[in-house]
């Protein structure tokens, strides 16, 4: 995968999405010191996920996938960690009892901090500035000076990471994790009158727990319901941060991305000789691919090849987002593509990114049905091809906030000023995502019975 491969290779190759920065002597300081840095993630980890990973492709496990938009460095501190993570708990348990197999758990976190932007500048008052692209490259006041590409910045979105991986790694083996703890949560949720609904789930979770109390298996006897495997992912967008922390691995002596257990490359950046293309078919972790509607089958082929030339199980995630109503336009003929290959990929959805729109009250949001129907198109194209829906993928955050619309404690349009605390996009809330995995859940029990038909 690596022969005549360098990390620095991208550096010739065309570049989108990405800074200049002005100060160039700058900007060589701060890589070489990142460089002396330890990785925040290591081999060792990376492999297991990818283990992991290629289950969900074989239809073994399933894929959960969420977090912030991008990462904050104002809003950071360890109650949003918690209660993002919390969220994700919750989220996982009820997914695996839909489909009756172990969830893979995967955060936008610790390294989520850059993002592409529709346009170079943008104009407020009349005034028109350098787009802002994430806190790890400038800032989000409306300011000249905030906004000009700033390499420090990558300093402190390492020190952030490690910070939010310490704590991560502490809440998934410490306790804070175990099962029975999390299932007490899931039931506060539908105790509330809005989610009913979904209290017949939870109660089923929670005889199935009492069960295995009753037959010995509990927190006290079995280390797996204490602790839980996490892992991190984000957009490898800011090519300069992920070359200084790229490795290469003692075991293997293979390059591994030191940033996050999984990378991915966005539908901005997906050319097949762009840079980004070309730092991620080196690097041994997971990858993701976003799939968006102006990609071409013959892309996707060609990318494939590239990113998974030894198509290995668990090195891919193609990561499909299209827009509710759009998912039967495109989806079907790249599935078909990735047959015509042969191709082990996870297939997963992301229904966050074409479903914002701009509310009546002048937020930007996403409706919680439209996020809603994308995910049931996604599976009822899977379902007619005779293919793998792998996983979902949300923006999401624990917070109560009010940035998407909808859910059973109907956000309006009228809400959104109450608790809009994004930087960039709008994410579902606590109750908004964990409404959507008791939603998931129904239709992973359908795909269950088509496996078992099918003997799987």
């Amino acid at each position: 995968m690596t022969k005549g491969w360098n990390k620095s290779d991208w550096r010739s190759r065309p570049r989108v999405q990405m800074p200049d920065y002005p100060d160039q002597a700058a900007l060589a300081a701060v890589e070489a010191q990142i460089a002396r840095m330890p990785p925040l993630v290591f081999a060792g980890e990376t492999r297991k996920l990818k283990r992991a990973l290629g289950d969900v492709a074989a239809g073994r496990a399933f894929l959960l996938q969420g977090g912030d938009c991008a990462e904050s460095f104002a809003e950071f501190s360890a109650d949003n960690i918690r209660d993002t993570f919390k969220v994700i708990l919750q989220m996982a348990i009820v997914l695996t009892w839909g489909a009756k197999v172990p969830v893979v758990k995967i955060g936008r976190v610790a390294g989520q901090f850059a993002k592409p932007r529709s346009a170079p500048t943008e104009v407020v008052g009349g005034v028109e500035l350098p787009s802002y692209r994430g806190d790890i490259i400038n800032g989000f006041d409306f300011t000249e000076g905030a906004r000009v590409p700033d390499p420090a910045r990558m300093l402190q979105a390492y020190t952030q990471a490690a910070a939010s991986l310490n704590l991560l790694r502490a809440f998934s083996t410490g306790g804070f994790a175990d099962m029975h703890r999390v299932q007490s949560w899931i039931s506060g949720f539908t105790d509330e009158d809005e989610a009913t609904r979904y209290r017949e789930v939870a109660t089923r979770i929670q005889d199935a727990m009492e069960f295995m109390a009753a037959a010995g298996v509990t927190s006290d006897t079995v280390h797996a319901m204490q602790t839980v495997d996490f892992y991190t992912s984000h957009e490898a967008l800011l090519l300069e941060y992920e070359e200084a922390l790229c490795r290469i691995d003692s075991t293997s002596g293979l390059p591994v991305a030191g940033s996050g257990h999984m990378i991915w490359i966005g539908d901005r950046t997906r050319q097949p000789d762009g840079a980004h293309v070309e730092f991620c078919r080196g690097v041994q972790n997971p990858i993701g691919l976003k799939c968006g509607p102006s990609l071409s089958t013959d892309d996707l082929k060609v990318l494939m090849r590239k990113l998974n030339p030894e198509n290995e199980a668990g090195r891919l995630t193609l990561i499909a987002r299209f827009g509710a109503g759009k998912v039967g336009d495109h989806l079907p003929r790249l599935v078909r593509a990735v047959e015509e290959e042969g191709a082990n990929v996870v297939w997963t959805c992301d229904p966050m990114h074409g479903n914002t729109i701009k509310s009546a009250s002048g937020y930007k949001t996403r409706p919680f049905d439209s996020v809603l129907r994308e995910v049931r198109e996604f599976f009822a194209v899977h379902k007619a091809e005779g293919t793998i829906p792998g996983g979902v993928h949300f923006e999401m955050t624990g917070k109560d906030v009010t940035e998407c619309t909808g859910g059973v404690r109907a956000v309006t349009d009228e809400d959104l000023s109450d608790r809009y605390h994004t930087a960039c996009d709008p994410r579902l809330n606590a109750s908004q995502s964990l409404e959507l995995a008791f939603l998931v859940a129904e239709e992973l029990q359908d795909r269950r019975a088509m496996q078992k038909a099918a003997g799987m």
